[in-house]
């Protein structure tokens, strides 16, 4: 395989270590005889799959003991491995560069290498699931072989509202306002006038603005025709002007460079709800990228735009989104601008969403070429969805590279800011080349935040703006340098070490005490966690008790397990009596989670299968196209194991799969299983 993967596989790679919010997906290796081309296909398939949030998976390609490789990107089609594009109302580059330059808010994850050392040898100082406390299964069933995501449409989420409904892309139409213009405001547009507004809108033309004159000027004669245009061409704003003596209605384009950044107060009706809210469907896209996306176009900041939970990038997703008075017909115009996006169910709500409102996901995924018997099979889902998965924090918590983030976490706890800057920064093995590379050297021998800086043509990247605030704060206060850094992307680091605490407890509590609450456990009395009694303990299940991400406002179990965390904590120099930070932001309060979680609504079917390029279910879009559901023949070359399951927030569903196949999920183990022809 040759050693340079391109610039996008690894700026997705180390999105992982750089965005530790985000999660990273993994890949299974098994020895074949295919070609090296056909390995790097689906290294790139694989390495698309490394950003991942905690409820789902992104980009992963399950075998057991062995990487399995398609060719042209892992077997997907040209439309889906197709980037994302504009359409014929493509933004100018001029646009995008004035938009980026107002983006200070938030960590880019695009730290782009020039260079790379052979996948094997990036993954090989990574971390195995041993490392961060992953060691037990629940179940008894023999484990067996499955690709994951083979195609990205192999792996479709569906958000579980705050009503407990799942949410479907199944409505484009525009809801009816009692406020709207009445249709016959429309003819107030010549067929001439409309054919050039229409151009403009899907920049079919060199036009920047259509200037229609207002033969009889008056002010309700304006009105119309501002409210015709608006409604006809939702991406077009207007203006008034004089011009010689004559007024005229001058439209231009919503996402130019001098258009409103909002709607006119004026314009939006007193009546309506200031949100409109409309499900986004989505393919390949993780939710950040999909709302800068949305937000380019309409010429609004991210940040009116709201939403229950994040969803993953290598993947079809669905969930809500609310957006602060932006109309149905601008948002539905969308529709013919972008690829890979629909938006539709569109209705006006008083208030936003919120995170974490949001009761769950529902999962429709295929494992391709699965192994397993069907008598396998049978045993690993009825175990599934009658004992369920331990609920640990998945690979992806806690980076892909030689310095995990429970590292710097742990730093940041101590209070050992140095640690955490040269963690951060300090050069570090096999993990990347480049410009990185030159950024860390530079580093480690001048200490010159400046110099490093600029080896770095990207700048957003944790390492550019830790080294930022260390050009502007001084080496003498890590502390307000590394502040500049998004707090939810610093708080993340110390998420990551709470994490790695938890699935070494969890792990320790099953070897000790097996699939059944014992006297001492914790279990939740509404948001209160109370120990089991000795004469309590037949009233609770497994599935009742929950152990704690250590912090100041949680107690422990009240068993050997407790002195286990103990000695944990005394061994990273914390105290476990004192988890307040004399930064108030770093301070932990703690959590309790589910030591097993049971998935709900499981299903699953085996289906045989001829080519693997073709979809083996219906999405959202294909129903509302009218594509009839795929026909399985009795017999095919491959088998599928195509599941359905829903879970609740904060879970991983790569622990579900973990379970069902029986397999260590970590990069590092899969890649090593098989170097020689990966190199």
């Amino acid at each position: 395989m040759p050693g340079r993967p391109s610039r996008w596989l690894l700026r997705v790679a180390f999105a992982a270590l750089l965005r530790p919010d985000q999660s990273a997906g993994y890949v299974a290796v098994r020895p074949t005889s295919r070609s090296r081309s056909q390995g790097l296909g689906f290294l790139k398939c694989f390495l698309g799959a490394l950003k991942m949030e905690m409820t789902e998976m992104t980009g992963v390609s399950l075998k057991r003991g062995a990487l399995v490789v398609e060719d042209n990107d892992s077997g997907v089609p040209a439309e889906e491995t197709k980037k994302q594009k504009l359409s014929e109302c493509s933004l100018t580059k001029g646009q995008l560069e004035d938009e980026e330059e107002e983006e200070e808010d938030g960590v880019s994850e695009e730290c782009e290498e020039e260079e790379s050392e052979s996948f094997a040898d990036m993954m090989k100082h990574g971390l195995t699931e041993a490392d961060v406390g992953i060691t037990k299964f629940v179940s008894s069933h023999q484990g067996f072989s499955g690709i994951l995501k083979e195609r990205y449409s192999d792996f479709v989420v569906h958000e579980i509202g705050k009503d407990g409904r799942i949410s479907h892309l199944n409505d484009l139409s525009i809801p009816v306002d009692e406020e709207d213009p009445s249709e016959d405001i429309f003819t107030v547009l010549t067929a001439e006038e409309k054919q050039r507004l229409e151009e403009l809108q899907l920049f079919k033309n060199k036009e920047t603005s259509v200037a229609i004159e207002v033969i009889e000027d008056t002010k309700e004669k304006r009105t119309v025709i501002h409210q015709a245009i608006k409604s006809l061409f939702p991406g077009l704003e207007t203006k008034t002007e004089d011009r010689e003596g004559k007024k005229y209605i001058v439209a231009y384009h919503a996402a130019g460079k001098k258009a409103l950044a909002n709607p006119r107060k004026h314009s939006w009706p007193k009546s309506r709800g200031s949100y409109c809210h409309f499900v986004l469907y989505k393919e390949n896209k993780d939710t950040m990228d999909a709302i800068n996306v949305l937000s380019r176009y309409l010429r609004v900041k991210p940040n009116i735009f709201s939403y229950m939970g994040t969803k993953d990038k290598r993947a079809i997703t669905v969930q809500e989104i609310a957006v602060l008075k932006i109309t149905a017909q601008r948002l539905a115009h969308l529709n013919k601008c972008l690829m890979n996006f629909k938006l539709g169910n569109f209705s006006y709500q008083k208030n936003p969403l919120k995170l974490g409102e949001l009761q769950g996901n529902h999962f429709t995924v295929v494992l391709r070429n699965i192994t397993g018997t069907d008598d396998q099979v049978q045993q690993a889902m009825n175990s599934l969805k009658e004992i369920g998965f331990i609920n640990y924090y998945g690979m992806q918590r806690f980076g892909t590279t030689a310095v995990p983030t429970y590292q710097v976490g742990r730093a940041i706890l101590q209070n050992s800011w140095t640690e955490v800057m040269d963690l951060i920064l300090k050069p570090r093995s096999g993990a990347e080349k480049g410009y990185l590379v030159k950024c860390r050297e530079e580093w480690a021998k001048t200490k010159d935040p400046a110099a490093a800086l600029r080896k770095l043509p990207v700048k957003r990247c944790v390492e550019g703006q830790l080294l930022r605030g260390l050009s502007k704060y001084g080496m003498k206060n890590i502390v307000s340098a590394f502040g500049i850094i998004p707090r939810n992307n610093r708080l993340m680091y110390i998420h990551s070490y709470q994490s790695y605490v938890w699935n070494n407890m969890v792990s320790k509590r099953i070897e000790d005490y097996g699939l059944k609450p014992v006297p001492g456990d914790l279990v939740l009395k509404g948001a209160t966690a109370s120990y089991i009694e000795e004469d309590d303990v037949n009233n609770y299940s497994i599935h009742d008790v929950v152990m704690p991400l250590p912090g100041f406002d949680v107690i422990y179990p009240k068993h050997k397990i407790q002195e286990a965390y103990r000695e944990m904590l005394t061994a990273d120099n914390l105290d476990i009596d004192n988890m307040r930070h004399k930064i108030r932001d770093y301070s932990l309060s703690g959590a309790y989670r589910k030591i097993i979680i049971r998935p709900q609504n499981v299903s699953w079917e085996v289906v045989a299968y001829d080519d693997p390029k073709i979809p083996l279910f219906n999405t959202d879009v294909d129903n509302l196209e009218g594509k009839p559901p795929p026909v399985f023949a009795s017999e095919g070359k491959y088998r599928a194991l195509k599941m359905d399951f829903s879970l609740p927030p904060s879970t991983y569903a790569t622990m579900a799969i973990r379970e069902v196949l029986k397999m260590d999920t970590s990069i590092k183990n899969q890649t090593q299983l098989n170097t020689t022809w990966l190199r």
